[in-house]
């Protein structure tokens, strides 16, 4: 072994534990990348397979009933390689042991073939056999929270009569990779179950002989997806067609999309954090490990080393750094990978999951890693390689002092001896002070993050179950009903309150801008389901014009006084220009709202409800069910106490698993600044401790000269922290929004509480570690220690 090779063992062997500390900050932003980039790559390449070999469409449509002679006219279109005309009708189900009525979405399939789109996945058992009543695919998460399997039986109603369903099969499907039932916001496998029938039973439980309500359609590649929406929209106008869309806006793939959005948004933020505090510590230790060297260094070129070997040798110490975290974060990233991945499982229904270890993934994330790792050490490196033999060799020039506070101020100002050591040393050296700071506030501001989440998570339960959504039941109709329909509706067991409302499908344009969305008829003075104005306070629908909600309205590029010109694809197919009247705040969905009179002469077909909101007896809830589930008119119910509870469940686990993260990688990067901080501070101050242990004082007066510099920086880590944390929490909130959601940003105050506790006690149980060497610290080779 070469003597600078074995100089380098003795090195890595006496820094162990700051190269430890500098490791495990490089192991967590390593982690990150493999964590992160690995989940997204795994869940992007399982959705496209998935896609492709189960032929997913790329265009639906849905119309009231139109002719199974239409299937030519899609199939002429340029572009189109296979079209599915479907019948789906929602139902109520009925299980044993479970008191509250289910949703149902029934779905036809071929009598004696694969659908050509959204083929199914055969999990066990045999396709339903047409000959046989009742025998359907029943989805598996459906079947998983019941305990159904092939041969089990249950009923549903359908087209107002209970039916007997056996289960043949239990299936997947790529059009339900993410279920969510009638008016729901999180899947609940309960209460939701999707089944697939032979073409031939549907039609005639519904009657749709020769017609269809429902076409999926796949296009080639390359083909215009515009161009085909528009010609199917032609075709089945005529026939109820309520306007047909890409997949982008099919909703599985649309809450698909906006995790993987979410995931990319994790693999560019979170890494660099780590990766800079990493190339920050890397630099204190080298920076110091090359001045207490200086005369070795000039040993080492006088006998002939040349300035290359000697920064060789330096950076060979950097390399043992990037080493260590790099297999440390590429083993933790994959084994957390594979917890995201079984994670998913719970959420979404692929018929498999691999989390991929990709050899370039891991390449990556070590180029990145000695990349910040070289970054911050190449000014420690260029300085040792560029010393000259005779200069080393010389101590380095003393610093120069002076007063900070001059003149009578100074003798006004008396502090404790020690407390000036300790704050001159910070003053002194600026940059590092400052850098030091900011690596610790990252600390802060992970925590902040984090728990931020905790706060606007309750904010919005708060806003969509107290200040919005007031009911306890709501209760979709088969179809648009007159308003006779909500006298029904009161004389159902426990009804305490009625209110209807109507929901029209529209698409909304202003110029170039168009989309599609669901504008709600509201009836006047709402008190179960209200709107919201922008300072979160009830607002009543307009009785001219249209609401909006504010991402609607920036979709669009209006606001109040603009017109938008509405689509009415239901009922009397007209376009009419409206006003905008107000915007509204809503964190689910895109949705524009109006006085129910208003909508029922846009809809141009009488006065019409699709929906009711129930204020209920609990105490009647079990007779209320059962009445709902004998109702022909009712297609599906929301229970919104179920439904919180599901989304407690759901978030509680969510945010609880990433809290614990955010807190551990918190306390790892407080951990690796303040260790080497303290210990660089330890080793340049060692002969100024070992003269004040000589003077008298005691182990704890000594060690206190260290503790008040980091108590200053972590005091002053606080505030920075808190506001990068915060920039940090709402670029979270906003990546996260999108059409389907928005999370609202808020912040309370024992958030930031929180996360300064958990900084401070890290820094504190940090320092302690240091303290023991302190109090073991050799006074005589203190003392010989060269300044």
């Amino acid at each position: 072994m070469r003597a600078l090779d074995r100089k380098s063992w003795r090195d890595a062997l006496r820094l162990w534990t700051q190269i430890a500390a500098v490791a495990l900050v490089m192991a967590s932003g390593v982690m990150t990348i493999v964590l992160a980039v690995g989940a997204y790559r795994s869940l992007l390449e399982t959705r496209e397979t998935y896609y492709d070999r189960y032929g997913f469409a790329h265009v639906f449509a849905s119309a009231m009933r139109a002719p199974n002679r239409l299937r030519d006219d899609v199939l002429a279109i340029p572009g189109v390689i296979a079209a599915e005309l479907r019948v789906v009708e929602n139902v109520i189900v009925s299980m044993p042991g479970m008191a509250e009525p289910a949703s149902g979405r029934a779905v036809s399939i071929p009598d004696f073939s694969d659908p050509s789109v959204n083929r199914l996945y055969l999990r066990s058992g045999r396709m339903p056999d047409p000959a046989r009543a009742g025998e359907i695919a029943l989805d598996e998460r459906f079947a998983k929270a019941h305990r159904l399997g092939v041969g089990d039986t249950f009923t549903a109603i359908m087209n107002g009569r209970e039916r007997g369903l056996t289960v043949a099969a239990i299936v997947l499907s790529p059009e339900y990779i993410y279920a969510l039932g009638p008016g729901d916001i999180m899947p609940d496998d309960r209460r939701f179950a999707v089944f697939f029938m032979p073409r031939s039973a549907l039609e005639g439980l519904f009657d749709m002989g020769g017609a269809f309500n429902d076409i999926a359609i796949r296009l080639l590649r390359g083909a215009s997806e515009q161009d085909v929406i528009d010609n199917v929209d032609r075709l089945l106008d005529p026939y109820g067609g309520a306007g047909a869309h890409p997949r982008i806006e099919q909703l599985s793939h649309a809450f698909l999309d906006s995790e993987l959005s979410q995931l990319y948004a994790m693999a560019r933020v979170m890494p660099p954090v780590f990766l800079f505090v990493s190339a920050f510590l890397v630099n204190m230790i080298l920076s110091r490990l090359v001045a207490l060297e200086r005369e070795q260094i000039g040993l080492l070129k006088a006998c002939g080393y040349t300035s290359l070997e000697v920064a060789l040798h330096y950076a060979r110490l950097v390399i043992v750094i990037v080493a260590i975290g790099l297999i440390v974060g590429s083993v933790v990233g994959d084994w957390l990978g594979q917890a995201t991945t079984r994670l998913y499982s719970q959420y979404f229904s692929f018929p498999f999951l691999v989390f991929r270890r990709s050899g370039d993934l891991f390449a990556i994330a070590a180029i990145v890693s000695l990349a910040s790792a070289f970054a911050g050490a190449f000014k420690a490196i260029r300085d040792a390689a560029r010393l000259a033999p005779a200069v080393a060799m010389q101590p380095p020039a003393p610093a120069r002092y002076r007063s900070l506070i001059g003149g009578g101020a100074a003798r006004r100002f008396r502090a404790p001896p020690l407390l000036v050591m300790a704050f001159r040393h910070f003053v002194r050296r600026p940059l590092r002070s400052a850098l030091t700071t900011l690596g610790l506030s990252m600390s802060v501001a992970l925590l902040v993050t984090a728990m931020a989440s905790l706060d606007e998570i309750d904010e919005m339960i708060d806003i969509v179950f107290s200040r919005t959504e007031r009911a306890d039941a709501t209760l979709v109709f088969a179809g648009a009903k007159p308003p006779s329909v909500l006298d029904d509706a009161r004389r159902l067991p426990g009804v305490l309150a009625v209110e209807g409302y109507r929901s029209l499908l529209v698409t909304l344009r202003n110029g170039a801008r168009q989309k599609r969305a669901a504008i709600t008829g509201r009836p006047r003075g709402a008190d179960l389901s209200l709107m919201l104005d922008r300072n979160l306070k009830p607002l009543e629908a307009p009785d001219h014009g249209v609401a909006l909600t504010e991402r609607l309205a920036r979709h669009l590029d209006v606001g109040v006084g603009d017109t938008v010109e509405i689509e009415v694809r239901a009922g009397k197919r007209r376009t009419v220009d409206v006003p905008v009247t107000a915007i509204n705040k809503s964190f689910l969905g895109l949705s524009a709202d109006m006085a129910l009179s208003e909508i029922d002469r846009l809809a141009g077909d009488g006065p019409r409800v699709t929906s009711a909101s129930l204020l209920i007896d609990a105490t009647q809830a079990g007779r209320l069910y059962e009445k709902v589930k004998k109702t022909p008119s009712i297609a599906a119910i929301t229970l919104q106490g179920i439904s919180l509870v599901r989304f407690h469940e759901t978030i509680a686990e969510n945010i609880t698993t990433m809290t614990v993260i955010y807190t551990a990688l918190a306390v790892v990067i407080g951990f690796g600044v303040v260790y080497n901080s303290m210990r660089i501070q330890f080793s340049e101050r060692a002969r100024e401790l070992a003269s004040l242990r000589v003077l008298g004082f005691t182990r704890l007066e000594v060690a206190g000269v260290l503790f008040a510099e980091i108590a200053l920086i972590v005091v002053l880590a606080q505030p920075v922290g808190w506001s990068v944390g915060a920039l940090f929490a709402w670029s979270v909130s906003k990546g996260f929004e999108s059409d389907l959601f928005t999370i609202p940003f808020v912040m309370h105050p024992p958030t930031f509480a929180y996360a300064s506790i958990v900084a401070v006690a890290s820094a504190a149980a940090t320092g302690l570690i240091v303290k023991r060497r302190v109090d073991r610290l050799d006074m005589v080779r203190g003392l010989k220690t060269r300044e």
